[in-house]
């Protein structure tokens, strides 16, 4: 899956062939097709693996509010550290409309980290780190539309700090800066 995943990266799901992706993990195409019998199989392994890298983002053990600002610093850091996961999730908005099989991959884990990050929206209001006026599926939302129209400009193109001055300007909207700065 990591041989998909980088063949996305580079050259988008057009460039995304089962052979190729076969020939660099150094496997047949019969043996990756053992694993992943279709290339929506392949698909669900890439979203896995890019998922995998976003959970790096999570502080566990901090409170609530902690948690939602080492989330953003996190996506900050994998920004500049591993700008082909934003060319890849950019990949998989813009495919999952018109493609009927990737749809529901990406709406899958689009609901995943909606749920997650309203948890932890709410569970930082319960503790005074975000303002509890705020509704948050709607701060979820909002969060999460921000940083899916961040992955549409890739990363490596656009440069690092226009990431990271749209996660500051979240990170003042929702109070975060100035509540887990003591931390």
């Amino acid at each position: 899956m990591v041989a998909a995943y980088r063949r996305i990266a580079e050259a988008g799901f057009e460039g995304l062939r089962t052979r190729d992706v076969a020939a660099e993990a150094g496997v047949n195409i019969a043996t990756l097709h053992y694993y992943f019998p279709t290339k929506e199989a392949l698909i669900r392994g890439v979203v896995g693996h890019a998922m995998a890298r976003f959970r790096t983002t999570f502080a566990t053990g901090a409170r609530p509010g902690e948690q939602l600002a080492a989330q953003l610093r996190g996506v900050r850091r994998l920004a500049m550290q591993e700008p082909e996961l934003f060319v890849v999730m950019g990949e998989l908005a813009l495919r999952s409309g018109r493609d009927p099989a990737i749809a529901p991959i990406f709406k899958e884990t689009i609901d995943a980290w909606r749920s997650t990050l309203r948890t932890l929206v709410h569970h930082a209001q319960s503790e005074g780190f975000v303002d509890r006026r705020l509704d948050p599926d709607t701060v979820a939302s909002l969060v999460i539309a921000a940083l899916n129209g961040l992955f549409m400009v890739p990363v490596a193109k656009a440069g690092s700090e226009r990431i990271d001055r749209a996660l500051a300007q979240l990170e003042s909207f929702l109070g975060l800066k100035r509540s887990t700065r003591r931390s």
